[in-house]
């Protein structure tokens, strides 16, 4: 159960968030994550070129070798920041899903489970990538949270 308490400070320069819980905490993280200051475009290039991609355009964002590979529904562009100081910054909207994969939650289209893997599509794009078996219960857990 989570308690709101709002304390009512006029002589406060600024607004305050504390939150008080558990590090390991999944509903900390999520409201964390919410709370977090967040940009809204990604400077990433392509051939050369420096784009500034609005974070709603994003489908998914995966690793290839010592890069990121930042996926639109027509487009891939080329970031050189580390994927765990990326998701530092990404709103709460996007979830790693594997290791090496971090998606854009209100792109999703559909989710496929298998025996042996967990797909994932995007809307208007013919692009997929896999969930980790690990991820399969949150990732579907956030879906139906967004959803309803």
């Amino acid at each position: 159960m989570i308690r709101v308490e709002v304390i009512p400070d006029p002589e406060a320069q600024e607004a305050s968030v504390v939150i008080r819980g558990r590090a390991d905490d999944p509903v900390v993280a999520q409201l964390q994550a919410l709370l977090a200051p967040t940009t809204t475009t990604l400077s990433v290039t392509q051939r050369g070129t420096e784009h500034f991609l609005p974070l709603a355009d994003i489908l998914f964002i995966e690793t290839e070798g010592r890069q990121l590979q930042v996926h639109t529904a027509t487009a891939i562009y080329v970031s050189r920041r580390t994927l765990s100081a990326l998701i530092q910054t990404l709103p709460g909207n996007f979830m790693q899903v594997a290791k090496s994969t971090v998606i854009n939650l209100d792109q999703v289209a559909a989710v496929t489970r298998s025996l042996s893997s967990c797909a994932v599509a995007f809307r208007q794009s013919h692009k997929q990538v896999f969930a980790s078996r690990r991820n399969v219960k949150p990732l579907l857990a956030r879906l139906d949270a967004r959803r309803g």
